[in-house]
């Protein structure tokens, strides 16, 4: 099985190469660190540390996402599978082996690395953050009939999946369009328990209250839309 990863960083030099180098080594094919307007030496770290780097001037999570699965596409091989994790090492990365087995073994179409199943750090999510969660998980619970517990970043989708259900969302909307999509396709899904520690340096997102409020509307009305 060919697996390939692609993590968006914005400003991310200190962590970055950490999280490149507990990806356990044979697992991936590549890892594609796009680089989402940077003002840092995310990219020159990034590099020196092994993946390849794309830039992706437009500010915003699915945007950078959106860059590395263009480039993906562009390969001769596809992957036949396409993982995606934050680069603020907030995420176990040697846990890609537990999130990838139901696709190994079952066949499943996409998988969502649970940090609400796992064992989060004290301070790891912010109130704000588990209650974003728990309401958004439970819309989609009511609307889509579709039982997640975690719109978690870190995750993996089969590459013939994702290039049925055609993401587009370029901001904060795209794990839960992601999520969404699969329950519209009635496409199978399972969640595995991973980790969560404290993201090393500040969160662009939850660590700022306009972030925050930015976030959670783009999440609920992108809920509402597919509805």
């Amino acid at each position: 099985m060919v697996v390939d990863v692609v993590i968006p960083a914005y400003n991310e030099e200190m962590s970055i190469c950490k999280v490149i180098n507990a990806i356990p080594e044979g697992v991936v094919r590549e890892v594609v660190v796009v680089n989402n307007n940077s003002t840092d030496r995310t990219a020159e770290v990034a590099t020196a540390a092994g993946a390849v780097v794309l830039k992706e001037i437009f500010q915003g999570y699915g945007a950078a996402c959106l860059k590395g699965i263009a480039h993906i596409n562009a390969k001769e091989q596809l992957p036949d599978v396409l993982v995606f994790m934050d680069a603020d090492f907030s995420d176990h990365p040697e846990q890609i082996i537990d999130v990838l087995e139901p696709i190994m073994k079952r066949g499943v179409a996409m998988v969502i690395g649970s940090r609400t199943l796992g064992k989060r750090q004290r301070g790891s999510m912010t109130p704000q953050q588990m209650f974003g969660n728990w309401l958004a998980t439970r819309m989609i619970k009511i609307l889509y009939g579709a039982h997640y517990t975690d719109l978690g970043p870190f995750r993996a989708i089969q590459m013939s999946v994702l290039n049925q259900i055609e993401m587009q969302d370029p901001t904060y909307g795209w794990t839960v369009e992601m999520q969404l999509k699969i329950a519209k396709e009635n496409l199978s899904f399972e969640e595995v328990p991973v980790n969560y520690k404290r993201r090393i340096g500040k969160s662009k997102i939850a660590g700022t209250f306009k972030g925050t409020i930015l976030a959670g509307y783009k999440i609920i009305t992108t809920i509402l839309k597919y509805r």
